[in-house]
């Protein structure tokens, strides 16, 4: 039998080279670009934010990760400022198969699965830690799970931000200040319910519809994070913007299962990839924005109060049978479960 002979003790044999070859191709080459299994594909992905807003950055570099890790075979196309409806259509179309990928808060997807409601119980999460370390964990993944089921799938949790509530009245200092205000929410039963547990007269609203309804005064305020206000031009028709920081919002990046089982191994691995690069990234982005949000809307003569935390802890008694409503919904265990993990990470500060 022939034998390959290594002609010196230190030199490595064809195999080895080969082995060693193929291991450097694998860390210099993109993912996507030298598999067999990826195609040209064109991506529709629809946000109900403008391109700069969190958001949006997030949303940029998701496709730019994709197309690079794909080389140039993947394109996502962004279509931000609502263009192709809001929340609860993109969600149905994604369904459907005919959009690819969008963002959103998990709260809009509350009524296909009911168990999302824990993440936006008011006054939940202390800080963007607490936030980072539940959705980034266990309870985090089995929320993620839940979604093939209904035609999605969820990849990773972005963020939104604290909610606090704008209005062209009054300034909300204590809880009373609440009271009559007709502010707009999201499609979202929690919400509805929490509002008018404060005082407040909510009206659901696609965001879309949003500015028009508060330039009218259709509505007298709304609720959303400090970038949101900036980057939707808020400030131009309204006055006063207190922190009241009800609600922590993350955002979900998900994916239409229709799409998602068309995709090869090799696909789908790109998509997982950018989309934890794109969560890194705009999570970071998105903290430093919100100073600068503030500033912005105080040059642009907004007025800014912070509530006091004795107002806060009279705000969260008052939601308290709101917590109690939904908690007997969605189960205590589940409930016990998040309240469990958020003390762990407060422990582990």
């Amino acid at each position: 039998m022939k034998q390959e002979i290594n002609l010196h003790p230190t030199t490595p044999g064809l195999a080895t080279v080969r082995l060693i070859a193929a291991a450097v191709l694998a860390v210099l080459v993109p993912i996507g670009a030298s598999a067999a299994d990826v195609k040209d594909r064109n991506i529709k992905m629809p946000i109900v934010n403008n391109i700069d807003h969190p958001q949006g950055i997030g949303a940029r570099r998701f496709a730019e990760v994709v197309e690079q890790k794909s080389g140039g075979r993947m394109k996502v196309k962004i279509f931000p400022g609502g263009t192709l409806g809001g929340e609860q259509q993109v969600a149905s179309a994604m369904q459907g198969g005919t959009i690819e990928v969008s963002m959103m808060a998990p709260a809009q997807l509350v009524g296909m699965i009911k168990e999302f409601v824990v993440l936006d119980f008011p006054f939940a999460f202390g800080n963007e830690r607490e936030a980072d370390v539940v959705l980034d964990g266990p309870l985090g993944r089995r929320l993620l799970d839940l979604m093939p089921a209904k035609g999605l799938v969820g990849l990773a949790y972005m963020e939104q931000g604290y909610r606090s509530i704008s209005n062209s009245r009054r300034p909300v200092n204590r809880l009373e200040d609440i009271q009559g205000l007709k502010i707009r929410t999201i499609l979202n039963p929690l919400y509805i319910d929490m509002l008018n547990a404060l005082g407040a007269n909510a009206v659901p609203m696609p965001f879309p519809e949003l500015y028009t309804a508060l330039e009218t005064k259709t509505v007298d305020g709304q609720e959303n994070p400090y970038a949101t206000v900036e980057a939707s031009k808020f400030y131009e028709v309204q006055k006063y913007f207190s922190a009241t920081r009800h609600i922590y919002n993350p955002q979900m990046l998900l994916v239409s299962k229709k799409f998602w089982d068309t995709l090869s191994n090799d696909e789908k691995e790109i998509l997982r990839q950018a989309s934890e690069d794109a969560r890194d990234h705009q999570r970071k982005v998105a903290r430093e924005m919100n100073d600068k949000s503030r500033e912005f809307l105080l040059k642009q003569g907004m007025q800014i109060n912070d509530v006091s935390p004795q107002e806060l802890e009279r705000m969260r008694a008052k939601v308290k049978p709101v917590i109690d409503k939904y908690t007997a919904q969605v189960g205590e265990p589940l409930v016990k479960e998040l309240y469990s993990e958020l003390e762990k990470a407060r422990q582990a500060k």
